[in-house]
């Protein structure tokens, strides 16, 4: 399971590292036009307000954390986040899901090897510092 983790904690790395990268440098080539209005608003709103940035940069930082392999924990914890942005933005306002369900996949395989250092997050009652 160890070796399963490291290539999916690999793989998501390279693929938020490229997006990210992506994000700032537009090297891959965008596909037709949305048809749908609201999308068509929200991207707007997202890169006039420069929000978008922040979001290619914390694709970008949390895929080079996974790649070097320190601060695997926040890393993740910052990529949760995105993932969860990116499969809420394409199951109510564009299809297309894959791409996500794919890192969501690689995210719980590496989530699996680090699962104790989300220990107490998890917790319901967590012990409380005296």
């Amino acid at each position: 399971m160890k070796i399963v983790s490291v290539i999916a904690r690999y793989l998501l790395g390279l693929m938020f590292t490229v997006f990210g990268l992506n994000g700032f440098f537009n090297f891959i080539p965008q596909g037709p036009p949305p048809t749908n209005p609201l999308v068509i608003q929200f991207f707007t709103a997202v890169s006039t307000s420069h929000f978008a940035s922040f979001f290619f940069a914390v694709q970008l930082i949390g895929g080079l954390l996974l790649i070097s392999g320190f601060f695997v924990p926040l890393a993740l914890t910052l990529l949760a986040a995105e993932l969860y942005n990116i499969l809420a933005f394409h199951l109510t306002l564009s299809p297309g899901i894959a791409p996500g369900l794919v890192a969501c996949v690689l995210w719980v395989l590496v989530f699996l090897q680090y699962r104790e250092s989300f220990r107490g997050i998890l917790a319901a009652k967590p012990a409380a510092q005296g």
